[in-house]
């Protein structure tokens, strides 16, 4: 997949390059390659400079992507009123990844005049930068609300009971990339070229990797073509264990781009769903500008419903974006906002906003909503 991509500013070149030295420096410890599943959680989460440590915007016009959220309020218009009912008798929401604090925003908004306004909104984000930004919007535009948010470090210690929200954070975690090729299974793995670039590599899969991949692909394994390239999440299991624990009574909602576990590793998708994000270009290529561009790969929400189950909970729906957001009234809020719209671009761009959320070839069924439920 060739795109091009802007030319990264001086500043910009030079922050790449702090963190490119950080990882090969942890190539040459790993003996000359390193696990893409460490390179992606450098990539993205090392200290101050990171995709999502460091502080360059990330969402919307001016970043590298737009979510549903960025978009405008329908959508969080529409989840609001799935969520208000799991909100009827005074529970918690805990939010992940809240990126730029939008979606926390419309939320709050939303439940306030749906009278179904939470105990607590809790956002769990690590970033500071990022903390300073959620802070700031929602100082901005509901600051009569904020007595009832507050950020933490990790999940709740304590039971708590309502509803769990991460929209497009699954994608965010780091996976093992593998390849199949007629000599066997392989760990891809970052490695520096003569000239001191990251470069792919590739090394005799381990027993765990092997075991994971054998576990996930079952009897397609044999018949998949080779070379065939794809992604394995081995942190999902922990991590929604982990995300969820203290979960006493409520639901958690993933909404993120992905598919079904026989889309996933359909044998024409031979070259994975790892894709990058830089100023609104998508590719395929991780290991240039380290630190400068997102990094992600769609989700098996089959593993993630396996996941669920073993964590104690059940699926309660399984939706594309766009039925989920026309089964919780996106005709009612789409109706009342172009009445109430301003003028004709006001209405234009609401309509923009739908077809965005909705249509097949945009959000409408790249993206999938999962509910698991205790």
């Amino acid at each position: 997949m060739r795109v091009e991509l802007p030319e990264p500013s001086a500043e910009e070149r030079a922050h790449s390059e702090r963190l490119a030295a950080l990882i090969r420096a942890e190539i040459a410890k790993a003996g000359g390659a390193l696990d893409f599943a460490r390179y992606m959680e450098l990539a993205l989460y090392a200290p101050g400079l990171g995709y999502y440590s460091a502080g360059t915007t990330k969402f919307g016009a001016a970043g590298d992507f737009v979510t549903a959220p960025e978009l405008g309020f329908v959508f969080a218009r529409c989840l609001a009123r799935a969520l208000a009912p799991e909100l009827a008798d005074g529970g918690d929401i805990f939010e992940l990844g809240p990126g730029s604090g939008t979606l926390a925003v419309e939320l709050l908004l939303e439940l306030e005049r749906l009278s179904a306004l939470p105990a607590r909104y809790r956002l769990l984000e690590r970033s500071a930068d990022l903390r300073a930004r959620q802070r700031e919007i929602l100082s901005a535009r509901c600051a009569h609300l904020l007595d009832r948010v507050e950020w933490l470090d990790a999940p709740p210690a304590t039971p708590w009971r309502g509803v769990l929200v991460a929209n497009e954070v699954i994608d965010a975690l780091p996976v093992r990339a593998f390849a199949l090729r007629d000599a066997g299974l392989f760990a891809r793995t970052v490695g520096i070229d003569a000239q001191e670039r990251l470069v792919w590599s590739e090394i005799p899969a381990d027993a765990k990797l092997q075991a994971a991949v054998e576990s996930a692909l079952g009897e397609s394994l044999a018949h998949l073509p080779r070379p065939y390239l794809s992604e394995i999440c081995p942190l999902l299991d922990p991590w929604l264990g982990e995300v969820t624990r203290t979960l006493e009574h409520g639901s958690a909602w993933f909404i993120d781009y992905g598919y079904a576990h026989g889309e996933y590793y359909a044998p024409a998708r031979r070259a994975g769903t790892l894709r990058c994000h830089y100023r609104h270009r998508v590719h395929d290529d991780p290991l240039i500008l380290p630190g400068l561009q997102d990094l992600t790969a769609w989700v098996d929400f089959d593993a993630l419903a396996r996941a669920g189950t073993a964590a104690g909970l059940r699926v309660a729906e399984h939706a594309t974006q766009a039925q989920f957001l026309i089964a919780n009234g996106m005709d009612e809020v789409f109706a009342q906002s172009y009445a109430e719209a301003a003028d004709e671009a006001a209405r234009y761009a609401l309509a923009q906003q739908v077809k965005r959320l909705t249509l097949p070839g945009e959000m409408g069924e790249k993206f999938r909503v999962m509910v698991l439920r205790r």
